[in-house]
């Protein structure tokens, strides 16, 4: 047995499993090491993937090669395509999924893949070579020494873990999981700075105790979507969710044990999600609210455990149970477990290149929650470029790097390592200001050639990719060329409330309308049914994607010149150039942010908060001299 790798990964939850497979199937040596191989990929909170933004970054970690999709599909119990009544720009799949069996789906995987191997241990020390500061390794508890060119820490809730139930503190990275002592300070020796977070959990449900009469169904649906583009459609059961809410006695009971909330009273110091805060948070926060909605969430097709989103809590389990009892679908639940809190250790990103590797120790890379990020579709995506670069530093090639305007894994990237944290970071639509060139519909479009010429991609998946695109340019073209005379098409357009035509157009002008689409107007129009029909596999797919591509054609195009014409200030390189502290046109503020992140580019640099557009001004007058 060998233990020298190009890669070591440290981690096995959703960052380490796309870090340990895109830099295998790159062609590095690649080994994985997780304290248990029976919970890798496990789904530390909700069994879900997916969701707003969230389901975009998803596709794209799919159309990069990665396996989060795919494992996805493989898994889901229901399969819902949010935000339907508003644009495809924000359109976002979401899906439940059997918790078990994505752990067993994720561990066939790696299981399968060349150049990966698995250790089952605990990372202690990081090894770093003094006079290089460059990586050199890792040591375990159990004293075994890795050797690799490059190290990709993913150590999510893990280091330094601590849990809160009332007042009661217990050390781990998960509910019956060990922390990680050491290995944080091994890191941050060398000048990486750290800070605290903090996130939680809800309450798991027996379905066996629950009143479903006395709650609202919510199905999934059954349609063509899914999360991979390329792998099969869903296989398993697909199952209900449930919704009911909170109600006043809920509150009572929650507000009067306040005093007990290691939230509230001072035992937690470090700083939860906004955007996922527990249910004592939501009674301070919105004091005048009578009811917050609750999600009763199936956690498999073989379990009797239910996910009880919406009520995620610190609160003393006592008071939970009470309080939960007030419910009356759950007036008689037992529950498995307790809702808990946890605060673990996360890295400074704004130490990171825009490859995740760190400024400060070569050949160190950092993804996931590591960074100050919350969700497991942020760490997968993080993962996957860590994985990539990883791998492409070990061949001695240029790191690969995506802008803001080519997926929302780059929106991420650049907003930890431009921004920084303050909170755990959620990614949402409104983050990308290009969120029309960055739709679920289109990753493949945006990311497939990328990753095929990286090596991540097969040529299968490149070649599918290929066919899809070909399909689509088809029908568009159709579109374009073929006229409709108004004696064929007036009625059924005033039929639907538009306008009549009073001239030939041609098929795009009409399908540019809001009431027209191509499920309405291929029954009026039998070629362009036809030629709908000919895409042989993933019709319909197709056929949105050719609709969304023609419909918001005008929206698209307006977008690509702004982005392109911040791409001009992505190419003025301009790290390593000044010494900020001695150019007093600028201001004070601007020049230490500028001297503590060091931006690669003038358009990274005016991203950075407190850098004004006077002072980009100023920097570009200089680069002109």
């Amino acid at each position: 047995m060998n233990f020298n790798y190009d890669v070591l990964v440290i981690g096995g939850g959703h960052a380490g499993c796309e870090a340990a497979t895109a830099s295998a199937n790159i062609g590095a040596r690649t080994c994985l090491i997780t304290m248990d191989m029976n919970k890798i990929g496990q789904m530390s909170c909700n069994p879900a993937v997916g969701g707003i933004a969230k389901g975009q970054i998803v596709r794209e970690i799919d159309a990069l090669g990665g396996q989060m999709g795919l494992v996805t599909d493989a898994t889901a119990i229901q399969f819902r395509m949010l935000n339907r009544s508003k644009g495809p720009a924000v359109w976002s799949p979401r899906a439940q999924c059997d918790r078990g069996k994505f752990i067993w789906q994720w561990r066939t995987v790696l299981d399968h893949t060349p150049n990966l191997d698995i250790f089952q241990d605990k990372a202690d020390e990081l090894l770093v070579d003094e006079k290089t500061k460059s990586v050199i390794g890792v040591r375990t508890i159990w004293g075994v020494e890795f050797r690799a060119k490059a190290v990709v820490v993913t150590a999510g809730t893990f280091l330094n873990g601590l849990m809160h139930i009332g007042n009661r503190k217990v050390e781990g990275g998960r509910c019956a999981e060990p922390a990680v002592h050491h290995f944080s300070e091994s890191i941050t020796r060398w000048g990486i700075r750290t800070g605290r977070m903090k996130t939680g959990t809800p309450v798991r449900i027996d379905k066996r105790t629950v009143h479903f009469e006395d709650m609202e169904e919510q199905p999934g649906e059954n349609d063509y979507h899914q999360f991979s583009f390329f792998g099969p459609h869903r296989s398993l059961p697909q199952l209900p969710c449930w919704t009911c809410s909170t109600n006043e006695e809920v509150h009572e009971i929650l507000r009067a044990d306040l005093k007990n909330s290691p939230l509230f009273n001072g035992q937690i110091q470090s700083t939860g999600p906004r955007y996922c805060p527990s249910i004592e948070t939501k009674l301070v926060t919105f004091p005048n609210k009578d009811s917050h909605p609750l999600f009763l969430e199936p956690e498999g097709t073989d379990t009797n455990e239910m996910y009880l989103n919406g009520f995620s809590s610190s609160m003393p389990w006592e008071t939970q149970l009470k309080a939960i009892h007030k419910i009356p679908a759950l007036r008689d639940a037992k529950i498995y477990r307790p809702g808990y809190a946890i605060e673990y250790d996360y890295f400074d990103p704004t130490q990171l290149k825009h490859s995740l590797e760190s400024k400060v120790i070569k050949g160190l890379f950092l993804a996931g929650q590591v960074n100050g990020t919350t969700g497991y579709e942020e760490a997968g995506g993080q993962g996957t470029v860590a994985g990539i670069n990883a791998a492409l530093l070990c061949g001695g090639s240029e790191p690969f790097i995506m802008h803001r305007d080519e997926s929302y894994i780059g929106v991420l990237i650049d907003d930890l390592t431009t921004k920084g944290v303050d909170e755990p970071y959620r990614m949402f639509t409104s983050r990308a200001e290009y969120r029309i060139l960055l739709r679920q519909d289109d990753a493949d479009a945006r990311l497939t050639e990328k990753s095929y010429k990286l090596g991540l991609a097969t040529r299968e998946r490149y070649d599918w990719w290929i066919q899809k695109k070909q399909q689509i340019d088809k029908i568009i073209e159709f579109c374009k060329n073929t006229p409709v005379k108004p004696a064929t098409i007036n009625g059924f357009l005033e039929s639907i409330g538009t306008s009549s035509i009073k001239g030939t157009v041609k098929v795009s002008d009409l399908i540019a309308r809001p009431q027209v689409n191509f499920k309405n107007l291929s029954e009026q129009l039998p070629e362009l049914k036809e030629i709908l029909n000919s895409s042989e596999n993933r019709r319909d797919e197709i056929a949105e994607g050719a609709e969304i591509k023609m419909k918001y054609k005008g929206y698209i195009d307006r977008e690509r010149v702004f982005a392109d014409k911040m791409h001009r200030l992505e190419n003025i390189k301009i790290k390593g150039i000044f010494n900020y502290s001695e150019i007093h046109d600028l201001s004070t503020e601007c020049r230490q942010k500028l001297e503590r992140i060091q931006p690669e580019t003038i358009a990274q640099a005016s991203r950075i908060p407190g850098v004004s557009p006077s002072d980009i001004n100023v920097l570009l007058v200089l680069m002109g001299r």
